[in-house]
């Protein structure tokens, strides 16, 4: 099946409509992918979203047709266990036919549940054990200076991954070396595995903190799509890279979801599954703006 909407290298001309809709739809897939497997982690998929559209919607130089195009910019979903929202959106964007969404996080299926490189076009590398993607695209940012290629690396981020080390290394190394074509998005919850983020390990002020190690740190409503746009389509100053600090909700989308620590693990059951579907399937008059 053909994707409803083909992206082929940065579509300047999204609007906030198509890009509500595509929203949407990354959401609904979501939910069925995560019910459908009994599998965890719906909370953390849906405070993405927004993220993943306005990356593919508008700002990324990609071809689904050539995923190893040599000039693709290079996009590493660090928390792999976001996989559901990762997988929907490159099936919507054309890399691999959305009846291979069925298959997600199942015995035997094609989709792992963390994010794999092999098994889907489109992904960079595996993701999951946490703090691992920022050090591989620091390389990948590096490579491409080096061997003056005009490519673009992002990585996002989980808050609560940001507790590991080799984050905080990597981050040290990107602005010594001048990486200004490497962008961090934190996906800024505020809820990790066991508890919010203030009570497991206070990450404030974490824009102060990128800033004191050589980054230029933007913050922005995770929902926002022109917000987003603007914080990462915007070069950066004096050759730092930039850390983009995405404000979201955990759950996003669906009320009995949104804030609560339970959705990290539970997945939605037979008694919800209407009412979680029929609010992200009817336009979401929050995305674009404040929650």
């Amino acid at each position: 099946m053909q994707s409803d909407i083909q992206i082929s290298f940065p579509n300047r001309q999204a609007n906030i409509e198509v890009l509500t809709d595509l929203a949407g739809r990354v959401r609904e897939h979501c939910i069925w992918m995560t019910h459908r497997s009994n599998a965890s982690h719906i909370g953390t998929s849906l405070s993405m979203v927004e993220i993943l559209v306005t990356l593919y919607g508008r700002i990324l130089r990609y071809d689904s047709a050539r995923p190893d195009w040599e000039d693709r910019d290079r996009v590493i979903v660090s928390k792999g266990h976001g996989a559901a929202a990762v997988y929907a959106i490159l099936a919507e964007c054309g890399f691999f036919p959305k009846e291979k969404l069925e298959t997600f996080c199942l015995n035997g299926g094609g989709l792992s549940g963390h994010v794999t490189r092999d098994c889907a076009a489109g992904v960079e590398i595996s993701t999951g054990s946490l703090g691992h993607g920022l050090p591989i695209g620091c390389g990948m940012a590096l490579a491409g200076k080096r061997s003056a290629q005009d490519y673009r690396t992002y990585v996002i981020l989980s808050d609560g991954e940001l507790d590991e080390g080799s984050n905080w290394e990597s981050i040290l190394f990107a602005p010594h070396h001048q990486l200004n074509k490497l962008t961090v998005i934190v996906d800024y919850n505020r809820i990790q595995s066991f508890g919010s983020v203030s009570e497991v390990l206070e990450l404030e002020p974490l824009a102060d903190k990128f800033r004191a190690f050589g980054w230029e740190p933007r913050e922005v409503d995770g929902h926002d799509f022109e917000a987003l746009d603007q914080a990462l389509s915007l070069d950066s100053e004096n050759g730092r890279p930039i850390a983009v600090i995405a404000r979201t909700v955990k759950g996003r989308g669906v009320d009995f979801m949104e804030h609560e620590l339970q959705w990290h693990y539970r997945s939605v059951k037979e008694n919800q599954l209407d009412s979680a579907l029929s609010q992200v399937r009817k336009p979401n008059q929050q995305a674009g703006g404040s929650h």
